[in-house]
């Protein structure tokens, strides 16, 4: 057998073996002919630091630790967590190649997600229909057709409008790959007549590399606010008292993605088969929930988003399960509140909700002074979703330490950074994130 990835992270065994009692050691994964083998569950010490990679500043740490107080910022001061296993099924079997991870294991995992975190999709029948109310040919200077487009979506005589703006380059000859942006700033961020333009959304760029931009309010979906679920879809599709694993406002906004891309795929200038679901912050959590849900999404791109997004619950670093509970009891299903402050009692970690992603590309970004997003949690848990990705033959292997600021990494099916400033979407991230598309999409 041959070792493809080293997971050399500080772990101590938790095992009453009498020759693995207090070792600390490698946890290796290997794959073999028959599929990948794997050592015990371990105890991972997350705050493990290597002399190289990223490292947050003393001075943000400090200031974050005045800004908000009862959180922790410190890495020395996470403490050592058990994270579930990602190729154990539910019966206690190990999942030895992609295809029982994909029939059997996956579905295991996305369930629980949905028990637990962002709820389930009521199954109420909808109609939908496509209309485009705005057609520009020679927009950005005649570089690009813009289009703008009204879903409609009827149920039991109620009707919501999802409005879809789509700019495609119009040099190109065949269909071109496209990003889809969830937006959670508001549309003076994703202006369709560009005489407000914001690297939030960066379309003359993106046209100018050969690919198609769209994107859609989620606000149009629901509402960012705690309204009872009254407003927005819910009510559309909700025609029954509502359970502890009903959707959230998150998940909302993902089946919102889904029906644009619904849209999307019959689009003759966009090639269906590479569209990448692009979301920050709260938008990046969408985003992840987005292509977990939806295997169309060729590629799954995560900026700063941070918990219950990209990070690992159970470092209990920066944001937790409680504060999100608390500030957004809107966000995530009713069952969610029985892990705040009992993140160990998750089934379920953030590196599985990668995993789910796979074999599919997926881009996880941070940024150095967003400790409240918690970058190396994020990287942590990209790390230890890539024997899933490996199971599909992806080939996708990242290092122990972080990555150096500023400096992208991309190792096949995945692709990650930290940058400099703050929480934010800056068209440097859409560079590295068009950088690894144009590997993986085109």
């Amino acid at each position: 057998m041959k070792s493809f990835l080293s997971l050399r992270l500080s772990a101590k065994v938790n095992t009453s073996t009498n020759s693995f009692k207090h070792l600390i050691l490698s946890n290796y994964y290997r794959l073999s002919l028959t599929g990948l083998l794997f050592l015990p569950l371990v105890t991972i010490n997350l705050s493990a630091q290597t002399a190289e990679g990223w490292k947050a500043s003393e001075q943000t740490v400090d200031k974050l630790t005045k800004a908000r107080p009862g959180f922790n910022f410190h890495e020395e001061q996470v403490q050592p967590v058990t994270l579930p296993q990602l190729l154990t099924a539910n019966d206690g079997s190990k999942v030895t190649n992609y295809l029982l991870w994909d029939k059997a294991r996956r579905s295991e995992i996305l369930e629980q997600f949905r028990i637990n975190v962002y709820g389930r999709i009521p199954e109420t029948p909808y109609q939908m229909s496509f209309n485009v109310v705005n057609l520009d040919k020679n927009a950005l200077g005649s570089a690009a057709t813009l289009k703008q487009i009204e879903i409609t979506i009827t149920s039991e005589g109620k009707q919501l409008v999802i409005h879809l703006t789509l700019f495609t380059p119009n040099n190109s000859k065949k269909p071109v790959p496209a990003f889809l942006l969830i937006d959670n700033r508001g549309p003076a961020n994703t202006d369709p007549v560009r005489k407000i333009i914001s690297e939030f959304w960066p379309v003359e760029e993106a046209i100018g590399r050969g690919y198609g931009m769209a994107v859609f309010y989620n606000a149009d979906l629901d509402p960012d606010n705690f309204d009872d679920f009254k407003n927005g879809i819910h009510p559309l599709l909700d025609l029954t008292p509502r359970p502890a694993d009903a959707w959230g406002t998150l998940a909302a906004w993902a089946w919102g993605a889904s029906r644009c891309m619904d849209y999307l795929v019959t689009d003759g200038a966009i090639d269906g088969k590479k569209i990448a679901v692009v979301g920050h912050s709260r938008g990046g959590k969408t985003a992840l929930w987005a292509g977990a849900e939806d295997k169309r999404f060729a590629m799954v791109i995560s900026n700063e988003s941070g918990a219950g997004g990209a990070a690992l619950a159970r470092r209990r670093f920066g944001e937790t399960v409680s504060r999100l509970n608390t500030s957004f009891p809107h966000w995530f299903c009713t069952n969610y509140n029985k892990f705040s402050n009992n993140e160990d009692a998750l089934p379920v970690d953030m590196h599985m909700l990668l995993a789910l992603i796979a074999p599919r590309a997926l881009y996880v970004a941070c940024a150095s002074e967003d400790l409240w997003g918690d970058p190396r949690g994020s990287y942590l848990a990209l790390y230890n979703a890539l024997p899933v990705f490996n199971l599909s033959g992806s080939g996708s292997s990242i290092p122990e330490a972080m990555p150096p600021l500023n400096k992208q990494i991309m190792s096949g099916k995945v692709a990650f950074h930290v940058r400099d400033g703050e929480h934010n979407l800056l068209l440097k991230d859409w560079n590295w994130f068009m950088d690894f598309a144009d590997v993986v999409m085109k």
